[in-house]
């Protein structure tokens, strides 16, 4: 057992007292969580206390604190074949540029009709993902740890997964026995995160034991909580007021031709904002106004990433001064209207998709 252990990280779960852990909901609501861009109706929980994810749109939810070192189990089961799901963990607070997922280490769970490739295996694969680094245990000679056994249910059955993460290092025992394991990893300290991504997902006895924190590299820290919230729900126009050609697109939102989306709240005082974009091949501009300022933006400017690649525009009103940046650069810096109320309005003339739409109050 020691030789298949150190060579690919196989073991057996011994028991550990409940009282060493604690619940991460309370079959009520998501207290103790953030509903980082998703919509009211895709997280509830039923009858049973059992928390539902209906799979639409693609996101996630990500709990208030922090963790570095911690035992996470949990229980799954998709309620339909082919579904997509998984658990991130030392996550950053908001999603990734251009992303509906944050920056951080996935573990995979999918169901077992998806079927398996070299690339990928319906459960237990462990990944670093949008900027986040690992080095695999049992890789295939990228950065994806692939599990050595296959011990996953189909839908409707339940699997338990325990995910250990420790100064950085990482392994996972699906219906217990440790398959999978990743070192080296970050970040190493942030939010951990269930994701939605189209498939009807049920979980129970989320439960977490904390371990005791060690030193860790500054760089290693995931993005704390800079108080944004979301404004497109993925799933409906709720939230906004459009002129012709704009569409839900899941996780985006696209606009066609010559037209305006306003936001139906109005923001005042001084706020930051991020909104990411990209241009399709016939577009001539976008644009974002706000209380009597507004941005054009040209899919030309050098600043820009090219036709059909995302873009991260940060925003922020600061007294009468409306600044824009587009991927870490200052784009333009404009005079806006003194104590004005206004929507938040996006503009396009020709095929524009718009996602990750966050704003906070400064």
């Amino acid at each position: 057992m020691s030789l298949l252990r150190a060579a690919f990280g196989i073991a057996l779960i011994g028991s550990i007292q409940a009282e060493d852990f604690r619940p991460l909901f309370n079959g009520r609501d998501l207290t103790g969580w953030v509903v980082v861009n998703t919509a009211p109706s895709t997280w509830h929980f039923d009858a049973e206390g059992l928390l539902v994810c209906s799979g639409k749109p693609i996101g996630e939810i990500r709990t208030e604190r922090m963790y570095q070192n911690f035992i996470l189990e949990l229980e799954w089961r998709h309620l339909v074949p082919k579904g997509n799901a998984g658990v991130f963990v030392w996550a950053d607070d908001i999603t990734a540029r251009g992303q509906p997922f944050h920056r951080g280490i996935e573990v995979q769970i999918l169901e077992e009709a998806y079927g398996n490739t070299r690339s990928y295996t319906t459960h237990g694969d462990i990944f670093p993902i949008h900027g986040a680094t690992m080095t695999p245990v049992n890789g295939r000679g990228g950065s994806r740890a692939f599990p050595v056994e296959n011990r996953a249910k189909p839908s409707p059955e339940w699997n338990h997964y325990r995910i250990e993460c420790r100064d950085g290092s990482i392994s996972l025992a699906v219906n217990g026995k440790v398959v999978t394991r990743g070192e080296h990893c970050s970040p190493s300290k942030g939010y951990i995160c269930l994701e939605s991504e189209g498939g009807v997902v049920n979980y129970r006895n989320v439960r977490l034991r904390e371990l005791p924190d060690t030193p860790v590299d500054a760089k290693d820290v995931a993005i704390a909580n800079r108080g944004f919230r979301s404004l497109y729900t993925g799933v409906d126009l709720s939230g906004w007021r459009t002129g012709d050609g704009w569409k839900v697109n899941d996780w985006i939102l696209s606009s066609a031709g010559l037209s305006e989306a306003r936001s139906e709240e109005n923001f005042a005082g001084d706020l930051g904002f991020i909104i990411d974009f990209r241009f399709g091949k016939a577009a001539k501009f976008a644009s974002v106004s706000l209380r009597g300022a507004k941005v054009v933006l040209d899919p030309c400017a050098p600043v820009m990433a090219p036709v059909a690649k995302w873009n991260r525009l940060e925003g922020r009103v600061s007294g009468e001064k409306l600044t824009i940046r587009v991927n870490g650069q200052d784009v333009d810096s404009v005079t806006r209207e003194a104590g004005l109320d206004s929507p938040l309005t996006l503009g396009s003339d020709g095929p524009v998709d718009w996602a990750n739409f966050y704003v906070r109050y400064q």
